[in-house]
């Protein structure tokens, strides 16, 4: 059945996604009232009425293209952890991030966007990611390869010898533990900055304006799309233990996606 969904006319999902961000997110955008934003584990993890009313709009649309999938939200797992344990079942997984990048839209910034993957079993199949400010659209499909807005995405490699741009975890929401081994990419020809929006960084780097993502989390909702991304872009990710990243962990962290696999060994080296 999910062969033939992901072989079959995808464009309901993109729809989906569409129309979820212009009726939930879009019109609150520059928009929010101070009621409207709340703190989840502490004020970098903000939540707001566009994040909820955008997963409930998307796990009921998703949910019938797929008949007896499941959606796998931020904020259902938020409020119920246990929603986390359908990535280990038998039923197709839409994993969703309805705003990622949530510091960025309460910001009024344009950095942030809607993440969804289906996965069956921890592997990833399919993916989207819309950023409806910046009106970027991506899908990437096992073995179909990516389009950024219907065009053919790759990610090429560093030019020899050229400095690597590198995002990484915001040292300010990390453990001592996370610092000291992203301190690696303190290196001579390593340029590293703090993160954004991760579904963004891993567009970045699936059309080579950015040449790796250093992470020191394993949320699936924010990693399944944009590693799907990366991979039929061209790319590779790598945990430090020298494995592929799997969005149900348990993961040796931290980890790496990059344009090409030199650059993933790269900056995998540097963080163990």
């Amino acid at each position: 059945m999910i062969d033939d969904f992901l072989t079959g006319d995808l464009s309901d999902v993109e729809e989906a996604v569409r129309k979820a961000a212009a009726a939930e997110i879009v019109p609150r955008y520059r928009r929010l009232a101070a009621h409207e934003v709340d703190e989840k584990t502490g004020p970098h993890d903000l939540v707001t009425i566009a994040d909820r009313r955008a997963e409930e709009h998307l796990t009921a649309s998703l949910t019938a293209l797929v008949p007896g999938s499941v959606v796998v939200g931020e904020e259902a797992v938020h409020a119920d952890p246990a929603v986390a344990d359908a990535l280990h079942g038998d039923a197709p997984v839409w994993i969703v991030d309805p705003v990622d990048g949530t510091r960025q839209f309460v910001r009024g910034e344009p950095g942030f966007c809607t993440l969804v993957a289906l996965a069956v079993r921890g592997e990833v199949l399919a993916s989207w990611t819309y950023a409806p400010v910046l009106d970027e659209f991506a899908v990437a499909v096992r073995g179909g390869g990516a389009r950024l807005n219907g065009e053919p995405l790759r990610s090429g490699s560093p030019a020899p010898g050229s400095v690597l741009r590198v995002a990484m975890s915001h040292p300010d929401y990390t453990t001592p533990e996370q610092k000291r081994a992203l301190l690696g990419l303190a290196e001579p020809g390593v340029e590293a900055r703090p993160c954004g929006s991760a579904g963004l960084e891993y567009l970045d780097v699936a059309r080579g304006d950015l040449d790796a993502v250093a992470f020191s989390w394993e949320l699936a909702w924010d990693h399944a799309a944009g590693l799907l991304l990366v991979t039929e872009a061209g790319g590779a990710h790598l945990t430090v233990a020298g494995e592929p990243f799997r969005i149900t962990g348990p993961n040796v962290l931290p980890f790496t996606a990059a344009r090409d696999e030199v650059t993933a060994r790269r900056i995998r080296e540097l963080l163990t």
